[in-house]
């Protein structure tokens, strides 16, 4: 089983996923990470040198070769990976995908990126007045991708270990 992790950046993708995966004996992958060492460059790095379009070409290939190379994987998304293209049609209809969606309020977000946002490049140049109405602007126009896995858990308030029995409890 591969069990992909969705939601916005900061909700928790990669803090869950590891543990995750220790629990269900799988490896963790995130799929930034992967891209970044398979492109030998980073993400803002990409997204200035090749644009957008590029980028989500980059990323969908990526997708369907872990997806398609893996049978036993905790797979982290970026935040706008399920928003663009077939990749999220395409995981839902993958037989070996469970997709998960940790959201989060624009509050707890908010709180989270705040400290972040130099190694955001999507959130690096707006000033921290303004920050908390981009997040709930751009939650609103991801959610109705979001909200299509399989399985939502609000994780504003809960801890990771939390998160992770959650998940565990619905595969099992």
């Amino acid at each position: 089983m591969i069990v992909v992790l969705m939601g916005y950046m900061g909700s928790g993708k990669s803090s869950v996923g590891k543990p995750l995966a220790n629990r269900l004996n799988s490896a963790f992958l995130d799929l930034d990470c992967y891209i970044e060492k398979q492109q030998a460059s980073s993400i803002s790095n990409l997204f200035e040198t090749k644009g957008a379009l590029e980028f989500r070409d980059i990323e969908r290939k990526a997708v369907f070769e872990i997806c398609n190379s893996h049978s036993n994987l905790v797979l982290a998304l970026g935040g706008g990976t399920p928003c663009y293209g077939d990749i999220l049609p395409y995981l839902l209809s993958h037989s070996n995908v469970f997709t998960v969606y940790l959201k989060a309020s624009v509050k707890s977000l908010t709180k989270r990126l705040i400290t972040e946002k130099s190694n955001r490049p999507l959130i690096a140049n707006i000033p921290d007045e303004k920050l908390s109405d981009f997040i709930g602007k751009h939650l609103f126009e991801r959610s109705v991708f979001y909200t299509q896995a399989e399985l939502t858990i609000e994780v504003s308030s809960m801890q990771i270990d939390q998160i992770v029995q959650e998940i565990n409890s619905a595969l099992n």
